[in-house]
């Protein structure tokens, strides 16, 4: 099934065609591996795009074992940003992605704001690779993520520092662990990002009551699928509210029911990630299923939906 035109999204205003989609379907980082992984599960090239996981200055272990539980609605995961480094994607991965149709986006991530202005360095330019996301909101680390994410200013500066750095479409990940997420979306915008992710897992811990120990790795993991989609589509509602960039909605988006909620607050495009896991072929029912119901109900473009719920 040819799905239609209609669902084509633009995430980069600023910069006519550098960051069109055909579709708002991605998966979220973390979830896809390099792109490669779901090769023989998933027609990639018929995604909206291709979110890689983490990328750090150097390759990163990731935390000690074991990394995922299932809870009731939702999975805790510590992976804590297992990767292979820059270096090593720009030489083995990124020529993979440069024959692909489909755009990539490059999610990265730092100890520091040098180390994420590094990277941001070290991607521009290359081919294959789309635009740069932002990850300055991951609970699962123990130095640098969530700390800039949860205050306005050091997130602005990471901003900045890594604009600065490339002249690729920036996307930004917030994170759901805040006071008040509209003021760490503002001073992001102000600060250089072409669009920002709304939102990254919920932090949450797990615990056996017979080992009197943690269920994962390390006490803390995120929290992610469908128990905290609630809370990820309030979010998209209250920073669609403030910002006029560009928002992908993230957070337990299992359906395509599940996204046109999230477009209905007031987001662009959609990032799944806890539905790959439980079938692979989420995201493919999701795009149809997005094409099936503006087909039925008439609608011109997707984006009239776009921030109209009542």
């Amino acid at each position: 099934m040819n799905v239609s035109p209609a669902l084509a999204v633009d995430l980069c205003p600023r910069c006519p065609g550098a960051l069109v989609l055909q579709n708002p379907v991605m998966p979220a980082s973390g979830t896809f591996g390099y792109g490669t992984e779901y090769a023989d599960l998933v027609d990639i090239q018929r995604l909206g795009a291709v979110v890689t996981k983490g990328v750090t200055l150097v390759p990163w272990q990731g935390n000690p074992q074991p990394r995922i539980w299932e809870t009731a609605s939702g999975m805790l995961n510590s992976i804590g940003l297992e990767n292979i480094g820059v270096a090593e994607v720009v030489n083995a991965k990124a020529p993979m992605w440069s024959s692909w149709g489909v755009p990539v986006i490059v999610n990265i991530a730092g100890h520091t704001v040098r180390e994420y202005a590094e990277v941001a360095r070290r991607l521009d330019g290359v081919p294959g690779v789309a635009a740069l996301e932002v990850n300055i909101s991951c609970p699962n680390v123990s130095a640098g993520g969530i700390e800039f994410g949860v205050n306005p200013a050091a997130a602005a500066e990471v901003t900045s520092c890594v604009r600065a750095e490339t002249s690729l479409p920036l996307i930004v990940k917030l994170s759901p662990n805040v006071s008040d997420i509209t003021q760490i979306a503002l001073a992001i915008v102000d600060a250089g990002a072409d669009a920002l992710c709304v939102a990254n897992t919920l932090r949450g811990t797990a615990i056996d009551i017979q080992r009197r120990a943690f269920r994962l790795g390390r006490p803390v993991g995120g929290l992610s699928g469908a128990a905290i989609k609630p809370v990820a589509l309030h979010l998209v509602n209250r920073v669609a509210a403030v910002v006029s960039v560009p928002i992908i909605g993230c957070g337990g988006i299992m359906t395509h029911e599940d996204a046109l909620e999230f477009i209905l607050a007031g987001a662009s495009a959609v990032q799944v990630g806890t539905a790959t896991f439980t079938d692979p072929g989420s995201m493919m029912h999701i795009i149809h299923g997005l094409d099936a119901f503006i087909r039925t109900h008439g609608i011109q473009h997707l984006a009239e939906l776009r921030g109209s719920v009542h």
